[in-house]
């Protein structure tokens, strides 16, 4: 059963999608969920299906005090390494929030201060929180809907099914058409590879 952090306040959660994938920008979203949000399906967030996170998506935005949805795109990923570019997306996703931000609660393990509000690092906090899972499910729910839109343009990697992560199929395409403007150029692409041949 997820809970929230801390009844006295309204907390921000946050949390990022893609931060594996070869391909597609890394994409956060921060929120804040009214002090009595409750969803059942929202109660094992790691565990939901497509379109679980759809029929979810419409419920936590109109119940969301606010929100805020961030891509990083691959070319800053290259420059900032993936780790910097997830946290500067969290950043980003938090700046579309309005009101009084009084504490921070993020998935994971890394984060830096924003601006000066408190926060705190909690490893799989989509599965503990309330305001950490409706995040992720945002994050992922946009960040697909983004890979959807860019498989038509190159439809031979099969993103709208992959959505850019390492499966066979996706490796197997770069093999054999290399790599687009939307790779990651600094990410490891085929296992065997040891420099990319640019």
């Amino acid at each position: 059963m997820l809970k929230r952090f801390h009844h006295s306040f309204d907390e921000v959660g946050t949390d990022e999608a893609g931060r594996g994938c070869l391909a597609g920008p890394v994409t956060a979203a921060a929120l804040i969920l009214p002090e009595h949000f409750m969803n059942s399906l929202l109660n094992d967030s790691k565990q939901l299906s497509e379109t679980k996170r759809e029929l979810l998506k419409p419920i936590i935005e109109e119940s969301a005090l606010c929100y805020g949805v961030a891509h990083i795109y691959p070319e800053e990923i290259d420059k900032i390494n993936i780790l910097n570019a997830s946290i500067l997306a969290m950043h980003k996703a938090i700046d579309q929030l309005i009101g009084n931000l009084k504490f921070i609660i993020v998935d994971g393990n890394r984060f830096k201060p924003y601006k000066m509000v408190p926060y705190e690092c909690i490893v799989k906090g989509d599965g503990k929180y309330m305001s950490i899972a409706a995040a992720s499910v945002l994050a992922k729910t946009h960040r697909d809907a983004y890979m959807v839109r860019l498989h038509e343009e190159f439809p031979m990697y099969n993103w709208k099914k992959n959505k850019g992560y390492p499966t066979q199929e996706h490796r197997e395409a770069i093999r054999k058409y290399g790599i687009t403007k939307y790779h990651r150029k600094s990410f490891r692409q085929l296992p065997e590879q040891l420099t990319l041949k640019l």
